[in-house]
């Protein structure tokens, strides 16, 4: 996927399929765009980070870019599987959000944080089907407008997701102090400046002039995960697109990302995906 521009959206930036409609369904993929699959009707099972949920007449599941998922859809007399996929470059709204910093941060833990749950159901009454319709109409309207009422239909999505779906992580993502935020920014930035290198709390303390145990601290509360999960799940990223986007082998990923061993960091990536680095390059191609 492309970024979006600044004269627009590009065209492979949004992938978007409308109420697709199957008897039955089974794959087992990532992608490398944030992707939200809205199911009005279909019985099943999908499986996310090795967790399996059942699908449910109108559901929603939000997967983060790179994140292998499975959905099994067994063909059922007098059952059809319906569905809608959109998928989007992450990159997209930044544009959109820069004039709404909490819902900025909010929509960062979206894409590169930690969710507490990707699935949700009895969705019937809420405004995503409308909204999803809404967005198929504009998608097809080729008017000068059409990018612009796009991301407004985007940030609509993504501000109903923060005010009903993820509460707790659109909490917190604001109720931090703006001098703590403001440290858990910069501590971010300098992890994922350094996570190909071995991984050192005291360094990263002394960079920022603040104490070990206030850099460990004030990251857990503002990310809701340690430093060290933070790295693991920096470093799995990014093996996700080395493995999706080069030919490099696990051995020569493992190297780059924190001088690891081969077996470390298959063990690390299998924890993380629930399947081995062989088999996600496999699965994602």
């Amino acid at each position: 996927m492309n970024k979006a521009t600044d004269h627009g959206v590009e065209p492979d930036s949004i992938l978007f399929a409308y109420k697709q409609q199957h008897s039955e369904s089974y794959y087992h993929h990532a992608h490398r765009g944030i992707e939200m699959l809205y199911i009005y009707e279909g019985h099943g099972e999908i499986m996310v980070d090795n967790l399996t949920y059942p699908i449910e007449n109108h559901s929603l599941v939000w997967f983060q870019p790179y994140q292998l998922h499975r959905v099994a859809v067994p063909l059922e007399p007098g059952r059809s599987y319906t569905r809608t996929n959109l998928t989007f470059d992450p990159h997209l709204l930044e544009r959109y959000l820069a004039p709404f910093p909490v819902l900025e941060r909010f929509y960062r833990t979206l894409w590169k944080g930690h969710l507490r749950k990707p699935f949700f159901t009895d969705l019937q009454d809420s405004p995503i089907p409308a909204l999803l319709e809404r967005f198929h109409l504009a998608r097809g309207t080729g008017s000068p407008g059409q990018d612009e009422e796009i991301g407004l239909l985007l940030l609509n999505l993504i501000q109903w997701l923060q005010k009903n779906l993820f509460k707790a992580e659109a909490e917190a993502a604001s109720d931090i102090p703006s001098r703590a935020q403001s440290h858990a920014e910069r501590i971010t930035e300098w992890l994922d400046e350094h996570y190909r290198k071995p991984f050192k709390l005291e360094e990263l303390a002394e960079s920022l002039h603040l104490s070990p145990y206030h850099v460990s601290h004030v990251f857990k509360k503002s990310a809701g995960m340690t430093l060290s999960d933070y790295v693991i799940r920096r470093r799995v990223r990014e093996a996700c697109a080395l493995l999706a986007n080069t030919s490099k082998s696990v051995q020569e990923i493992a190297s780059e990302l924190g001088g690891l061993s081969t077996s470390y960091f298959c063990q690390m990536f299998k924890r993380a995906k629930g399947v081995s680095p062989e088999q996600y390059r496999r699965s994602i191609r």
